[in-house]
């Protein structure tokens, strides 16, 4: 696939909020019962006051991104790094947004910058990946 589509800059955005059902669908998907994502009566201690959105639902925003906008064609994960600066909590809306960094035109790859903000615009993770774009044979 040919970089050249893509300029350094472009950038692409998606909103989410994950529902309870959301949050109960990864849990039976992934085994992780951990109680920090459950609704209970009583408050959390420390850091978290309510409970918080497992990160790998995080990371598939992220995913959605990728598949539908930006490289938006073919491509596999090379290489993520995310840091997780505050929890993202049940029902509150999520905009991730991707910029591009860098292409490299003979590897086929695309370096972004990842930003997650929440619905009050504070940056809640940060990060990079890099993809490679995908061609057909034939």
């Amino acid at each position: 696939m040919d970089t050249s589509r893509f300029k350094i800059g472009d950038s692409a955005t998606i909103a989410r909020k994950f529902t309870e059902e959301d949050i109960l669908s990864c849990q039976e998907l992934t085994k992780d019962y951990s109680p920090v994502y459950q609704v209970q009566n009583e408050k959390w201690d420390e850091p978290f006051d309510q409970p918080i959105v497992p990160a790998l639902l995080v990371e598939g925003l992220i995913h959605q991104v990728v598949s539908e906008k930006l490289p938006g064609c073919p491509c596999v994960l090379l290489q993520k790094e995310l840091l997780f600066y505050d929890p993202v909590y049940r029902d509150e809306k999520i905009t991730v947004k991707l910029d591009l960094l860098d292409c490299h035109s003979e590897r086929h790859w695309l370096t972004m910058k990842v930003s997650c903000l929440n619905e009050n615009n504070h940056e809640v993770i940060r990060g990079q990946l890099v993809v490679q774009l995908l061609g057909r044979k034939g």
